[in-house]
């Protein structure tokens, strides 16, 4: 990651964990038991072939279908843990940069709020992590 793009995590974070501690401190330590482990992430050519050949053929690719999947998942909020959690690892799969996923999630914090953003943007970075420290 660039020295930008982690402070401007850093950034949204910060204001968005202020903005949950005022509406509702609960939700801040919140934690769901998440299905990501029972669903690895499928090869490129079969989320292709699911996501983007199969189903709209000439439509959305796997990357942008998952985004927008990203997107609806994180309007939804922490109910919706795991299938982020599933689907940001299908995103970076698909080709999806950590810096397009978590626009992704910032662009909905308009519809979903922040405490919707910020959990799903702890929820992505959680991936990263997991992600960067698998291929280490």
């Amino acid at each position: 990651m660039t020295e930008a793009y982690t402070k401007m995590i850093q950034q949204m974070m910060e204001s968005s964990q202020e903005m949950l501690r005022a509406f509702n401190p609960a939700l801040e330590q919140m934690k769901v038991a998440g299905l990501d482990k029972m669903f690895p992430t499928l090869p490129a050519d079969i989320m292709e072939m699911w996501f983007g050949k199969t189903f709209n053929r000439e439509g959305l690719d796997a990357k942008t279908r998952l985004l927008v999947t990203l997107g609806a998942l994180t309007v939804l909020g922490a109910q919706a843990e795991p299938q982020i959690k599933v689907t940001v690892r299908h995103a970076l799969e698909a080709g999806a940069t950590q810096r397009e996923i978590a626009e992704v999630i910032w662009q909905m914090s308009m519809f979903g709020g922040l405490p919707a953003m910020q959990k799903a943007l702890e929820i992505a970075q959680t991936v990263f992590a997991e992600v960067e420290e698998k291929d280490a």
